[in-house]
């Protein structure tokens, strides 16, 4: 006889369900975005093939938004493409990386002024993004050297060229 917990116990069958969630929020009036199908591609792109079960949010915000979290948490009164968040090893929820913040109006800038297609750029700062969650940096140069070669790496299998050349 099944007791009252049967639905939560994991079973042969539903072992390696794949459960990633992947929140894509919209918080600006550019219209020039890509749909969440894709973002949320491209951040599953970026997670290692061990990482089956975690959760993030992507925000994607205008430039006020990106500023005022910058300010705070980084203490640079200016906007930038992508900031992270990630949520820790103390954190309530196993799972969690944690939040990442993309402000669309400078990523469709970057776009143009680098010559890159929209969505080119889009992806390499969502991987970008998703990896700074996952423990990647750039202050050094040499961890700069290894996030820069999973981003190519990345972009890669997506037919996105080198961002850096």
């Amino acid at each position: 006889m099944p007791t009252k917990n049967t639905k939560y116990q994991v079973t042969k069958k539903n072992h390696n369900i794949v459960t990633n969630r992947i929140e894509v929020q919209f918080a600006t009036a550019t219209t020039n975005i890509p749909d969440k199908k894709k973002i949320t591609s491209w951040a599953r792109k970026a997670l290692p093939d061990n990482n089956k079960n975690v959760e993030l949010t992507i925000r994607v915000v205008d430039e006020e938004e990106i500023q005022k979290l910058n300010q705070r948490w980084r203490g640079m009164d200016k906007g930038t493409n992508v900031l992270s968040f990630p949520a820790g090893e103390n954190i309530v929820a196993p799972g969690l990386l944690g939040d990442i913040a993309i402000c669309a109006p400078i990523i469709e800038k970057e776009a143009l002024e680098q010559n890159k297609s929209q969505d080119a750029h889009w992806a390499h700062m969502v991987i970008h993004g998703v990896l700074h969650l996952l423990g990647y940096d750039h202050i050094e140069d040499d961890d700069a050297e290894i996030m820069e070669s999973h981003e190519i790496n990345i972009l890669n299998t997506l037919n996105f060229s080198n961002p850096y050349e």
